[in-house]
């Protein structure tokens, strides 16, 4: 048996952990810079199993490169998410269809299928939030994959830090499990954000994804004026890349929907120069 006391033995440990932080950048940030509660509620020291954050999903890593994905694996379950991983677009879209993530996590650079066919793939079939983690770093790239579907997009190298940030601003954006489970209610507009099902009037809705979600948006702020920068930051993630005639156009989608004109408006007001606002109509 060997003597893990001896000193040799305590230098090649140590020379094994460096090869594996310099092999795995991602796995190289001291636990408290990455977020992790180190104590509990008494302040007593937290064993390494017990780290964990309040914010956490169900996640599926689509990603080639088995360091990254491994890494990538290790450290948010380190945070409390519930993760599974694919090394191909078509094993990611069985995860997919068959477990129902929360949020999935998608390279570009796929074996089988480029990661932004895969999303086209994916948007009929799931409407898990899409974070792109990519190589690729072109506003032109950027702005087509946003265009496709994806939710926030990140470029490599980047830090467990960075991806779990991103994952829970999707959360909140998202609602808690009780917000996600409760209907919003603004006279007879009634909208499921976990079902992503909307009604008026008991009338089932027919809604594009990017409708649902601004109207959703809308209508969990009712009587608040919601600014078009607001709307492109919160509902579109890409602020930089989209014009106002975005917000513009499917507010118009909404209102033909809604059975109603810009001129003659029942739900969606507009404020001239502010933003849009979702209001209970004056007329029951």
């Amino acid at each position: 048996m060997r003597d893990t006391s001896h000193p040799q033995h305590e230098r090649e440990v140590k020379t094994g952990r460096a090869k594996l932080r310099h092999a795995c950048p991602v796995l190289s940030r001291p636990l408290a810079q990455l977020g992790w509660s180190t104590t509990d509620a008494a302040g007593a020291p937290l064993g390494r199993a017990r780290y964990a954050r309040s914010a956490v999903a169900s996640l599926v890593i689509i990603e080639d490169d088995l360091r990254v994905r491994t890494a990538l694996t290790k450290a948010l379950e380190q945070r409390g998410h519930v993760v599974m991983q694919a090394d191909s677009a078509m094993a990611g879209l069985q995860l997919v269809v068959a477990h129902k993530p929360e949020v999935i996590v998608l390279d570009l650079g796929l074996p089988d299928l480029d990661g932004t066919e895969l999303l086209r793939m994916l948007r009929p079939v799931s409407d898990a939030v899409v974070i792109v983690a990519t190589a690729r770093v072109s506003e032109e790239e950027i702005v087509r994959t946003l265009d496709a579907g994806a939710d926030d997009y990140v470029t490599k190298p980047f830090s467990p830090d960075q991806l779990d940030a991103r994952i829970r601003a999707a959360l909140r954006r998202l609602g808690g499990t009780a917000e996600r489970t409760r209907d919003v209610v603004v006279g007879g507009l009634r909208i499921n954000a976990r079902t992503r099902e909307a009604s008026l009037d008991g009338r089932p809705l027919e809604l594009a994804r990017k409708e649902f979600d601004l109207l959703h948006y809308l209508a969990r702020h009712e009587g608040q004026v919601i600014s078009k920068k607001v709307l492109l930051a919160e509902v579109w993630h890409q602020p930089f890349f989209t014009t106002d005639k975005t917000v513009d156009v499917h507010v118009s989608w909404l209102r033909r929907k809604l059975g109603e004109t810009a001129d003659r408006p029942r739900y969606l007001h507009s404020v001239r120069g502010v933003g849009i606002r979702v209001v209970t109509p004056t007329d029951g």
